[in-house]
């Protein structure tokens, strides 16, 4: 690149747009690189199996091949099955759900099959002690401690009030560790911490939902589950119930002061189903949002895809029995096949990604659906939908970006990517209704295509739409915003290098946090993330997790590992801290985090708790549940006697 070309850039990127990058990084940058195969999404710092020299490859193949191939609807397909813990497969081999399939097998052989599904050498899974066990009056849980309507399922606004945050900005400078906890074999966490009846509720990887004493880390009660707690906890204060989706797409309802689980139901038949959006209270019922990663099995250009479609479930929080169902995309049916002569099935996807968000004035349920997964894309995609919260009709359907069919297969670019390519634009977040007046309100959209929405909630038209970033396949408005009265925080990711080979437009790059004014769209104030990375693999400045307000503060995950406190009226940054440096866990083992995606930090009585790692889709592993509260002031001295 010559001198005068770089002269030329230089004077054509105003300042404003470099922030902290330096021209020299923007002009070095590495090219995109290319995902080789769905496997490259997942990130580990432990020992890998092999799966083609794996000797459990032929137990696989000869016993389970079968159902878990798409044989079974309901047996959930290896994508999901690669997810789980090795001792899961053994235990549900042994004692569990597949028992009867097990009876001919080995424990030799059971583990040989539980390192091919997983790909973890099970020797190396060593599951540490566990967290110390209440004693004393740390058992009692505080009953008077209702859990309020507030964040994912309940009002999704993410907005903590001063009486139950018992936090102020004046607080948060002096924010100190006071203790963590490793989740045991994990290299991610995705659970959000809920607080409710004086105990610190939260899920893991391995399927254990853990009831913690929030002042010393001891547990009141710990219950193991076969997968992986997706979601936050969602806690009923009339029935002291306990409800949350897990990897393998099902709801569960446990007892909130014995753990004792008191019903499961898969929500759909798709072996690809999951739930990643936390179950929405409200109306009596509870509203289950759809999604799945058969968008991640369509990247074999063998697979015939595709046909999931998203919907949101309502169900009996008493029995979980299914309510009504609203369906996203239209009914797949044949449409051809691709050059490697595998069906293509459609339209099909549009996944529900996000929390719905219920509107006890209007008895509505508002949600945004993804992609579609296949051709051709149909008006369902990347939209927002509002039906009625007692059946399920839709009352409108507002599309925000049309033409948007992608999978897997586009990041590694076979011929299982749909002829639209992409863009995959997702609405991941939770549409946030907001009070703009005495009488007016607006819903506020968040996209991945780097765009802010205001919607008429009454009839769905757009009042005003704000670019904050490039957006992307990992960029823009992911998994939460916030807000504080009239004014919306807006965390975007826009990651440098979504390993799809995509070019992005880095004068638009906006990584970091957004201050919008829910009326009108205008921006308040914008604080770009800081570039810390210096190269360092699957680290990215940008805001990927859900945020969360306090009067006056906003907390913010980011995908470098750093978690931030903001001025919500400025934008300036208050407090920070490194999760991925080690820390001493409360087990008497070592917890670290790393990128911080997913859920949001939760504030309760003085406290912050918030999860950091995210061993997935190119971003650092890690295993912390971290808890901050803030050191006392320091005495002033007194002065000597003159």
């Amino acid at each position: 690149m010559n001198t005068i070309f770089k002269r030329a850039l230089a004077l054509c990127l105003p300042a404003v747009a470099l922030g902290t990058v330096s021209l020299a990084t923007l002009l070095n940058a590495a090219p995109p690189q290319r995902i080789k195969s769905p496997e490259d999404l997942q990130v580990y710092d432990t020992p890998r199996i092999d799966p083609a020299t794996a000797p459990g490859r032929p137990i696989f193949e000869q016993n389970c091949a079968m159902c878990h191939m798409g044989g079974v609807p309901k047996a959930p397909s290896p994508a999901f099955l690669a997810m789980l813990p090795p001792d899961s497969i053994v235990n549900a081999l042994t004692h569990g759900v597949m028992r009867a399939q097990g009876e001919s097998l080995t424990r030799q052989d059971k583990i040989a099959l539980a390192e091919y599904i997983t790909r973890t050498p099970y020797d190396s899974y060593k599951r540490p002690a566990p967290p110390p066990v209440c004693t004393g009056s740390a058992v009692n849980f505080d009953t008077a401690d209702t859990p309020a309507p507030i964040g994912w399922g309940r009002d999704n606004r993410r907005f903590v009030p001063a009486g139950i945050a018992q936090l102020s900005a004046g607080d948060v400078p002096r924010l100190k560790l006071k203790w963590a906890f490793a989740y045991p074999a994990s290299n991610r966490a995705r659970s959000q911490p809920t607080l409710a009846w004086g105990t610190l509720f939260v899920g893991s990887q391995d399927g254990t939902v853990y009831a913690f004493d929030p002042d010393t880390g001891c547990t009141r009660w710990t219950t193991r589950l076969s997968a992986e707690v997706r979601t936050a906890i969602v806690a009923d204060p009339e029935t002291k119930r306990l409800y949350f989706g897990d990897l393998l797409g099902k709801v569960h309802a446990l007892d909130a002061l014995t753990g004792k689980e008191l019903w499961a139901h898969r929500m759909s038949d798709h072996a690809d189903a999951t739930i990643t959006g936390t179950p929405t209270l409200g109306g009596g019922l509870l509203y289950v949002p759809l999604s799945s990663l058969e968008v991640v099995q369509a990247g074999d250009p063998k697979y015939a895809c595709c046909t999931f479609r998203g919907s949101v479930v309502a169900v009996n929080p008493v029995t979980g029995e299914e309510v009504w169902r609203a369906w996203t995309a239209g009914e797949p049916k044949e449409k051809g096949k691709t050059a490697a002569g595998a069906l293509i099935l459609g339209p099909s996807g549009a996944p529900v990604w996000n929390s719905p968000s219920y509107d006890a004035q209007t008895n509505r349920v508002f949600f945004g659906s993804g992609e579609n997964y296949s051709s051709p894309a149909d008006e369902n995609s990347d939209a927002i939908f509002a039906v009625d919260a007692r059946t399920g009709q839709r009352i409108w359907r507002t599309q925000l970006t049309a033409n948007d069919a992608w999978n897997v297969g586009c990041m590694i670019g076979n011929e299982s990517c749909p002829t639209e390519n992409g863009p995959d634009y997702d609405v991941a977040a939770s549409p946030l209704l907001i009070n703009t007046g005495p009488a007016t309100r607006m819903l506020v959209v968040g996209q991945k295509s780097g765009q802010a929405w205001g919607l008429d909630p009454d009839t769905g038209k757009i009042a005003w739409e704000k670019r904050l970033g490039h957006g992307g396949t990992q960029g823009g408005i992911h998994f939460g915003m916030a807000a504080e009265g009239s004014t919306v925080f807006v965390p975007v990711n826009d990651m440098a290098d979504t390993y799809d080979a995509r070019i992005y437009d880095r004068k638009q790059r906006g990584a970091g946090l957004h201050a919008l004014n829910a009326g009108t769209g205008k921006v308040r104030w914008f604080a770009r993330a800081p570039s810390r990375c210096k190269g360092a693999k699957f680290c990215d400045p940008g805001i990927s997790a859900a945020v969360t307000a306090i009067p006056g503060v906003v907390f913010a995950g980011h995908l470098d590992g750093m978690f931030r406190a903001y001025n919500s009226n400025t934008g300036a940054v208050l407090w920070q801290t490194d999760t991925t440096l080690p820390v001493p866990s409360i087990d008497g083992g070592t917890a670290k985090g790393g990128s911080m995606s997913g859920p949001g930090a939760a504030v309760w009585k003085g406290k912050v708790f918030v999860n950091s790692g995210y061993g997935m889709y190119s971003h650092m592993a890690g295993n912390a549940l971290l808890v901050f509260a803030p050191d006392k002031p320091a005495k002033p001295k007194r002065s000597a006697a003159k």
